[in-house]
């Protein structure tokens, strides 16, 4: 055999165990509907805090609702609208407040604003302006600050921007530069470091990823992981366990339905019972070990959709 024709076969080789090693694992998991959302939208933002689950922003009957979710209760309600209507916007909570972090205005313009909601008091306040105003980023909380990742910024193109926010002192800084710049990308924390994950190209859902990369603030480093079984975008994420499980996501020929799992301690994904109704835009949070996935377009593009369906592992 030649060198060429033997480096082809080894790289062909390679590529089969690392698809073998990213899907090999099977697992099942139950899922079932829960009360329906008040509104229908799609690019929403989701978040926990006290045990409930918050829905925030997108496109359909209101970029600027806010509704909440009890799921002891079954049971949404309405509550103080953002400061302003955005859409492809992030959310997250930090000692029992919930932070709304960039996103897009009704014009598409990439927004650098932050808001801090507080439940007890149903109000917003406006905080430190993000850095690099995007949309479409993805956030996650490493020891009580907020990573901002990734986006689409006011040039229209995607930046690689990785920006921490201190709640406390109400003061960004900035880091180590996500190695490969996208949007519409997930974001999980786990053992103190960040994985951002899947997403596209310029907005482009025809140039979707299968990407996982690791940032670890404690060396300031990222360093690639094992990549995320089936490439997508306008995904959702949360962590429970050991694991983050990552949902939905758009490209032309449909929306998918896909719920796969990455295990850090092993570096390999495994794939789970699919999600009833595929979707993209959608929001994921968890209470107690139950993963409510939320709201997202059933098509690709502008469609809507005001479910809740829960997953259990």
């Amino acid at each position: 055999m030649t060198l060429k024709p033997f480096i082809f076969l080894c790289r062909f080789l390679s590529c089969l165990i690392g698809v073998a090693l990213a899907g090999a694992a099977k697992g099942g998991g139950k899922w079932n509907t829960r009360a329906p959302m008040l509104s229908s939208r799609t690019e929403v933002a989701a978040a926990e805090v006290g045990g409930k689950l918050y829905v925030i922003g997108g496109f359909g009957q209101g970029g600027e609702l806010v509704e909440e979710y009890d799921p002891v209760k079954d049971r949404w309600q309405r509550r103080a609208s953002l400061p302003r209507a955005l859409h492809h916007t992030t959310a997250v909570a930090v000692k029992a407040k919930l932070y709304v972090i960039g996103g897009f205005d009704s014009d598409w313009k990439p927004v650098n604003t932050v808001y801090e909601y507080e439940a007890s008091s149903d109000r917003w306040r406006v905080r430190a302006s993000l850095p690099t105003p995007r949309g479409a980023l993805a956030v996650g909380v490493i020891g009580e600050k907020i990573y901002a990742v990734g986006g689409v910024g006011t040039d229209g193109k995607n930046t690689a921007a990785n920006e921490e926010y201190d709640p406390l002192a109400d003061r960004w800084n900035k880091h180590a530069p996500l190695p490969t710049a996208r949007d519409h990308l997930a974001v999980g924390v786990m053992d103190g470091r960040l994985y951002a994950i899947g997403g596209r190209m310029h907005g482009n859902y025809r140039r979707n990823l299968a990407v996982n990369e690791e940032y670890d603030p404690a060396v300031g480093g990222w360093r690639p992981r094992a990549a995320l079984p089936t490439a997508r975008s306008g995904i959702a994420a949360a962590v429970l366990g050991k694991e983050i499980f990552v949902f939905g996501g758009e490209s032309p020929s449909g929306t998918f339905n896909e719920t796969e799992s990455y295990d850090l301690a092993t570096n390999r994904w495994t794939t789970w019972a699919p999600m009833p109704t595929p979707r993209h835009g959608l929001g994921a949070a968890v209470v107690g070990g139950t993963i409510y996935v939320l709201s997202g377009g059933p098509k690709p593009g502008g469609s809507f959709s005001s479910l809740n369906e829960a997953f259990m592992p």
